[in-house]
């Protein structure tokens, strides 16, 4: 491999596997002189099998055996290792001069509300860090939750340190399987899962095409909105609950969707995508118009910026401008990657990862366990 000029005191790696549960998206970021730059970024699909068996664990109220989950947990730990040095492999940079790996790992189950909440991702940390000998940073969520906070979301944190302008009010919009935003304006950093992004569209996708996703939402431009669904969705009381709040395909699963859609089982299966394409759109512009009003502009991350017939409902119900994130330097794509790098970065360093306003945590704490690579 060739040598790196950069120190690597500020070299990081973060992977990043979604709610969508569709692969692992891994960046490497140089984090010197108090900048950000990405120097490579690797994308590694699960295949169909994983999929589904990562599906199975999350199902609510259903029962799981201990073999599977440890057995996926471990699969996931060699899955996320083998990204990081693909990502490096690519990068042409050793291991060795990597600080540390901030991995979110896969959540199979969010959960934080009551007294024993709680937010479980899996990916083995200790496998990442043995195979790749860099120190790994995992399990961000729960000591956030142990403060009394939500466990999510934590990419404000980021959103603030990379995009907030103290002479601009922006909403940063991520849609992933879940969407959530990030409020940054004069006042105090607000942020919360909006709702659905991705997942109920992605799910029934699969089951009325037999396809993981409606690429560009060509099939969901295709279908009529039924008005009468739509209340019926949007009737649901997570969307009246103020922040902070957060929540998960475990809520916005398919047996929520399917108990919604029971009555109207006479609906086409295009006009049930175009609804549920509607609901998101609907949702997040809610949010933003409740909260965020005094925004300028909305900055768009996540796999959802790729359907195009989400963002031009969006379009149709925000008076703000929305943009990618690209045009503020970072690939739409890779910032949740970036984010877990940051956060890793955040750790070590000995700083906060989460904000109070955000999570509804009582107090500032850092985030993630630390397992040493073999250089430590």
């Amino acid at each position: 491999m060739q040598k790196t000029n950069v120190a690597s005191e500020a070299l990081y790696i973060g992977l990043m596997s979604g709610t969508s549960i569709d692969g692992i998206d891994a960046s490497l970021v140089d984090f010197s002189d108090n900048k950000i730059r990405i120097l490579a970024f690797h994308y590694q699909p699960f295949s169909s099998t994983l999929r589904q068996q990562i599906h199975s664990l999350s199902q609510p109220n259903q029962p799981v055996l201990l073999e599977h989950y440890g057995t996926i947990d471990t699969q996931l730990g060699q899955l996320f290792a083998e990204a990081a040095l693909a990502l490096l492999d690519k990068a042409k940079i050793a291991p060795s001069k990597i600080k540390a790996i901030g991995s979110h790992g896969q959540t199979v189950y969010h959960a934080p509300n009551g007294p024993h909440g709680f937010s479980l991702q899996i990916g083995d940390p200790n496998r990442i860090a043995e195979i790749t000998g860099i120190t790994t940073i995992a399990d961000f969520r729960r000591r956030d939750i142990a403060v009394g906070g939500q466990g999510a979301p934590l990419v404000p944190a980021f959103h603030q340190a990379i995009f907030s302008d103290p002479n601009d009010s922006i909403t940063v919009l991520n849609i992933g399987g879940i969407a959530n935003i990030t409020v940054l304006g004069k006042g105090p950093v607000l942020g919360f899962d909006t709702g659905p992004g991705n997942t109920l569209l992605d799910y029934w996708c699969q089951q009325s095409l037999g396809q993981n996703f409606d690429a560009g939402g060509e099939w969901t431009s295709s279908g009529k909105v039924n008005h009468a669904l739509l209340s019926h969705l949007l009737d649901d009381p997570y969307f009246r609950q103020v922040p902070p709040k957060s929540t998960g395909k475990e809520y916005f699963s398919s047996v929520w969707l399917q108990q919604k859609i029971a009555p109207f089982g006479s609906s086409k299966p295009e006009d049930i995508q175009a609804t549920l394409c509607q609901l998101s759109a609907d949702s997040i512009a809610d949010a933003i118009l409740g909260y965020a009003s005094d925004s300028r502009r909305v900055l768009v991350c996540g796999g959802g910026i790729h359907n195009r017939e989400l963002i031009r409902k969006l379009e149709i119900r925000l008076p703000m401008t929305i943009v990618s994130t690209a045009e503020f330097g970072i690939d739409p794509d890779h910032v949740e990657a970036v984010a877990f790098a940051w956060l890793a970065k955040q750790t070590l360093q000995h700083n906060p990862g989460n904000l109070c306003t955000v999570t509804g945590a009582k107090r500032p704490t850092i985030l993630g366990g630390i397992y040493p690579g073999q250089r430590h």
